[in-house]
């Protein structure tokens, strides 16, 4: 079980003899270095536009940084493992506001829905820019990050999973019309090595998948499902405590809605209105998260998820006192990984490739004996 402990957050691989080792042998970029930059200008613009058109979206700034005591960072999980970047900032004060750097915009965004007078059906898209320090950093985790950050108003009868399936579904259709366009643009991009996207995206929560394969840990589950099973799926029901004693990930207690009772397909009780999108990815022949997702909690959600995690004291905050107050209104969103999807679009072995970053030495080394050029 030390393992199943161990993947339940910090996410990366851990050590780089290890990266090496999965990083592809006799890989050749499809795009040179000129081609992927006007391809990652057209994929954007594609996802954002199609985006806001699939869930009636609107676009809007976000910001890179907050105070501390808003309550509106991410703290990403519940273990207190990927923490924020805190500074104090502006000269000339009595005392220095305390600051952080944003690691993702999940609540802001709720309650930016009530501040851009967003009405039920209607919502705002991002385009997110975070520092997560955290992180280990291989072929698809990095300290920063980019995200289109969604969020929209629902009304309480849309908090069921058939309303987030209708809208995983619209963001799927967004995803393979965006491979479509960068394939009439490149069709170099349509190598028989690399199948596309699959039209259909299979739903599975994330206790059936335990039933699959109970001896796993939890990413040794999501790899032997995407490689053997179902190439393109959402996970349903990420942060409630399994079976097996272990939720399937950690879930941060303050944002989607992992408590609420459901069934899954098969008919079994199930947890959680939240998810990921997850595929196979051909180029690194290994699992590969694009999207992560779920209807928000409720005032009486909150309480029993922050009861759960042990952070109660998180309801003082302005955040958490307004779901409890009923001044912020329900609402679906979800962050898609911007570099993620590039990369996996545009066929590349890593995140370096379509996204500049920071990355250690041994990672450059790594990359120039695998024939992987990372942008500085």
């Amino acid at each position: 079980m030390a393992d199943k402990v161990a993947d339940l957050a910090g996410p990366g691989i851990s050590t780089y003899p290890e990266v090496q080792k999965i990083l592809p042998d006799g890989y050749a970029s499809l795009l040179n270095p000129k081609e992927t930059q006007i391809a990652l200008h057209a994929l954007k613009t594609y996802i954002e536009d199609n985006l806001c058109r699939e869930l009636n979206l609107f676009h809007v700034e976000v910001p890179l940084i907050v105070t501390k005591e808003s309550g509106v960072n991410d703290y990403l999980d519940r273990d207190g493992s990927r923490t924020p970047i805190d500074f104090p900032c502006g000269l000339g004060l009595e005392r220095r506001l305390d600051c952080q750097v944003v690691q993702a915009a999940t609540k802001w965004k709720r309650m930016a829905l009530k501040q851009f007078g967003c009405e039920v059906g209607e919502g705002i898209s991002t385009d997110m820019r975070a520092v997560r320090k955290d992180y280990f950093l291989d072929h698809d985790h990095s300290a920063y990050v980019d995200q289109w950050d969604w969020e929209k108003v629902i009304t309480p009868e849309q908090r069921n999973l058939d309303f987030l399936k209708q809208t995983v579904r619209g963001i799927w259709r967004v995803m393979i019309g965006a491979e479509q366009h960068v394939m009439e643009m490149f069709p170099k991009l349509r190598d028989p090595r690399f199948p596309p996207l699959p039209a259909e995206l299979k739903f599975i929560h994330a206790e059936e998948i335990l039933d699959m394969y109970p001896d796993l840990p939890r990413k040794q589950r999501e790899t032997k499902l995407v490689s053997e099973q179902y190439p393109a799926v959402f996970i349903i029901g990420i942060g409630w405590v399994l079976q097996d004693g272990y939720p399937h990930e950690m879930r941060a207690a303050d944002y989607d809605d992992w408590v609420t009772p459901t069934t899954s397909e098969s008919g079994k009780p199930t947890h959680g209105l939240n998810g990921d999108i997850l595929v196979w990815n051909p180029v690194t022949r290994r699992r590969h998260e694009l999207s992560s997702m779920g209807i928000r909690v409720t005032k009486e959600t909150l309480r029993q998820q922050l009861e759960l995690s042990g952070q109660l004291d998180f309801l003082e905050l302005p955040y958490h006192r307004a779901i409890l107050a009923d001044q912020i209104p329900l609402s679906v969103g979800g962050g898609i990984g911007q570099s993620r999807t590039a990369m996996l679009l545009l066929r590349k072995a890593h995140l370096g490739e379509v996204s500049v970053s920071v990355w250690p030495r041994q990672l450059h080394e790594i990359c120039e004996g695998k024939n992987i050029h990372v942008l500085k």
